[in-house]
This record gives C-alpha cells, structure tokens and sequence, in this order.
C-alpha cells in the first residue's frame, strides 16, 4: 500500500497529459497523417514528461531500492491500461476484445511500447540519481 501513493503521483499527471495529447492526436492528427504518425508525434512529448515525473516521484517518495521503483512503475502501468480501457469502453464503445485488438495494430503496439518505457522510467530515474 506505501507504493501506491507515489504510483498515483506518477499515474495522475502522465494520464492527464496522455488525455489532453490523446484527444488532440485522435481529433486533428490522426486524420491528417495517420495514426501510426499521430502517436509517433504524441510520444516524443509523453516520453519526456514522463522522465521528469518519474524523477520527480524517485526523489519525493525517497525511493531508493530498485524494486520498489519497478513496482511504482508497474502499478502505474496497470492504472495507465485500466483508464485507457474504461476510456475505450465509455467514449469509443469499444469492447475489451476490441481495445486490446487495436494494441496489435502498429499505432496501438507503438503507443504500448511507449507505456512499457514509461513503467520502466521510475527505475531508471533511480538508477540516473545514484
């Protein structure tokens, strides 16, 4: 449970900012260049912003095992996949069989290796400050 308050800290932010990126990439750049392109243009903002939460939440958590910031990661991840699926099922009408299809497509598998990277970052902040 004491890793879920920096998880949150860490989630919450990068959600908010994926929505606000996510709305702009799927109303206006999808249809412009496709959404392979759209979410290549979305991660190069996501991944950065990401990087600085996590050193944020390593520093003010005073995080300094490396499991526990693989931990924070993952459960921020799982989060990440949950509120994208509750977002799927609520805006798009999707069915989960239909989210996790479109994480095979290029666009989706390219937005979930950009998520693996960000459940990953906590630990590498971690390693960056020793």
């Amino acid at each position: 449970m004491a890793l879920l308050r920096p998880a949150l800290a860490y989630f919450l932010p990068v959600f908010a900012l994926g929505f606000v990126l996510g709305t702009v990439r799927t109303l206006w750049l999808a249809p412009m260049l496709g959404d392979l392109a759209a979410v290549a243009a979305e991660l190069p903002v996501m991944l950065p912003a990401s990087w600085l939460l996590a050193r944020r939440v390593v520093r003010r958590y005073a995080i300094t095992a490396t499991g526990a910031a693989l931990a924070i990661g993952l459960i921020a991840f799982a989060l990440l996949l949950l509120a994208e699926l509750a977002l799927a099922m609520t805006l798009a009408g999707q069915t989960p069989a239909d989210w996790a299809a479109g994480l095979t497509r290029p666009a989706g598998a390219l937005g979930l290796a950009g998520q693996a990277l960000f459940a990953l970052l906590p630990a590498m902040a971690l390693r960056a400050r020793r």
